[in-house]
């Protein structure tokens, strides 16, 4: 008996194989054709044509007034706002000087509470410095009234102006 010999075989080595590459099948819309809806054509008879005209004219002409009144009212807020801008400037001044008027007599009544040599001279002194102040402050209420009417009348009187001019023009 003849011997053999086996010679091991080698072991295949583990080769990376690449998964195959699949496309998904691309979808596509499909191209529908717009249709076409024509209109007849037909001839528009002149009185619909010179309707249409007059309507446009008609329209056109209101949008111009229309315009020409929002063009003035908004001319008037202008000058209203501006108007009553300067009149709470000044009103605003006109408080800051009756508060330092105020205050200025306050600080003289302290200055001469404090001269003072008996209670009987200060209650005399505070009694006629309420006297005085009321007097005093009641004049001021009424000139900061005057003014605040004053603006008050100033600011409505472009927008008073431009709505009768509006409704006599209407």
């Amino acid at each position: 008996m003849a011997t053999t010999q086996s010679t091991p075989t080698p072991k295949p080595k583990a080769v990376a194989v690449a998964a195959p590459v699949t496309e998904s099948p691309k979808f596509e819309m499909p191209k529908f054709e717009i249709p076409k809806f024509e209109m007849p054509k037909m001839e528009m008879p002149a009185a619909f044509r010179e309707l249409a005209e007059k309507g446009l004219a008609q329209a056109k002409t209101n949008y111009d007034k229309v315009k020409s009144a929002a063009e003035k009212a908004t001319d008037s807020l202008e000058g209203a706002y501006t108007t009553a801008s300067s009149g709470c400037s000044d009103y605003g001044l006109k408080l800051i000087e009756t508060a330092r008027t105020n205050s200025n007599a306050a600080f003289d009544l302290y200055g001469e509470l404090l001269g003072a040599k008996s209670y009987s001279e200060v209650v005399e002194k505070t009694t006629a410095y309420m006297r005085s102040q009321f007097d005093i402050m009641t004049a001021q209420a009424k000139t900061l009234s005057e003014q605040a009417k004053k603006v008050a009348t100033d600011t409505a009187a472009p927008i008073k102006e431009s709505i009768s001019s509006m409704s006599n023009a209407a």
